[in-house]
């Protein structure tokens, strides 16, 4: 991918998913890397959402995912794992997919979701990092039709004819998360569903508030001013945002975020907390 060649810095992206393990290219290293960066860098829309640009060179994921402590959505968090998996000796190669969750059946939307193919020893894996509130949280086997274990729910393949669905088991029903195929995409195919996604009036990631991290004992989810806490057991807590000092708190302390200094930023909550 010509635009991402550069060479990441590995010991920043590290330190900020607080990772100190080995760096060969194996299974365990993929494992390990995937669960730090899921659990530390937060999903978040707030660049589109403020009307700037979402920006996919490398240097410019760095500047904004590693030192300015912010997060992002599945072409920025999944392109920044890309750099550092190819560092590291991985083979990768890069997916689409349709997105399926909370979408009636028949639905068919554009290969809008980016997701990472990664071969280990002669296995396919799947690893993605940036599909919101479901972010998976361990690669995962293309080993079509097996229930897999990873640190929070379970996750399956199933396999179509020539495509595959990833579904995630929640309170014990399978929900379909995404459709894909193994067609290589490239960072212009990248290019142009961002653009679509962080512009179009209609996105839903330009029209609302949207946050997810996970974290080892549940799931923050922020939708507008409404959070959700999905815990490992099964409970559920929800509580509505108040004011923007609340916003503040927990976009900062669950979503461990460093807020963009702008004036835009309080205005847009305040707007977010009177509609929602």
């Amino acid at each position: 991918m010509e635009s991402l060649s550069e060479t990441i810095n590995l010991d920043a992206y590290f330190q900020r998913i607080g990772y100190g393990g080995s760096a060969s290219p194996t299974l365990e290293t993929l494992q390990a890397i995937h669960l730090h960066h899921a659990t530390t860098i937060a999903f978040e829309n707030l660049t589109p959402l403020l009307k700037q640009p979402v920006l996919l060179d490398l240097k410019s994921l760095e500047k904004k995912l590693i030192h300015d402590r912010r997060g992002g959505y599945c072409f920025e968090q999944n392109l920044l794992l890309r750099s550092v998996l190819i560092a590291l000796g991985f083979q990768v190669k890069n997916l689409a997919a349709r997105v399926l969750w909370n979408l009636p059946e028949g639905t068919i939307m554009p290969r809008s979701h980016m997701l990472l193919h990664v071969e280990i020893d002669g296995k396919p894996y799947l690893a993605d990092v940036g599909f919101g509130g479901i972010t998976q949280t361990a690669p995962l086997s293309l080993t079509p039709d097996i229930e897999q274990k990873t640190p929070h729910e379970p996750f399956r393949v199933i396999a179509t004819e020539q495509t595959y669905i990833l579904q995630a088991k929640l309170n014990g029903e399978w929900k379909p998360l995404y459709r894909f195929d193994l067609q290589e995409q490239y960072l212009s195919d990248y290019e142009v569903s961002n653009w679509y996604v962080s512009t179009h009036p209609n996105s839903r990631f330009v029209t609302g508030l949207m946050a997810a991290r996970p974290d080892t004992h549940c799931r923050y989810g922020l939708l507008n001013n409404q959070l959700t806490t999905h815990y490992l057991n099964g409970q559920t807590e929800r509580r509505v945002l108040k004011d923007v000092t609340e916003f503040h708190h927990v976009l900062e302390d669950l979503f461990r975020l460093q807020l963009p200094m702008t004036s835009d930023l309080d205005r847009v909550l305040q707007q977010l907390m009177t509609s929602g």
